[in-house]
């Protein structure tokens, strides 16, 4: 079992920053893959990034990419999303989540509860 927690979500302008955390419990955590997804309002759950295991391979949406970096340390038991030049169209409910699926959120086995990014413009 792993149990997944984000933090760092708030409210932030145009053009700004934020990095998100996802904090994992368990001691299998360098065994999976992790990403993080996002969904807006009245929109279905779309792939943000995702990062192997050992952090040697990392994905994107081509909308995030250039802008967004998925980091993890698997000492700290954590998963990073470093997010710059945020865009309004950013604003969304960021989910992590471990597993083997990559860009597929059927493909993941855990998820966390989600935390708030909101960008004004």
């Amino acid at each position: 079992q792993v149990q997944l927690v984000e933090s760092g979500g708030g409210l932030v302008q145009a053009g700004g920053s934020l990095r998100l955390s996802c904090a994992a419990s368990g001691r299998t955590f360098s065994r999976y893959a992790m990403g993080w997804f996002r969904q807006a309002p009245g929109k279905e759950r779309e792939f943000v990034a995702a990062i192997s295991w050992s952090g040697g391979s990392t994905y994107y949406r081509d909308s995030v990419k250039g802008r967004f970096t998925i980091s993890r340390d698997n000492a700290k038991n954590t998963v990073y999303l470093q997010m710059n030049s945020l865009k309004p169209e950013d604003t969304a409910v960021y989910y992590c989540a471990a597993g083997a699926g990559y860009v597929r959120a059927s493909g993941y086995d855990y998820w966390g509860q989600g935390t708030q990014v909101t960008v004004s413009s």
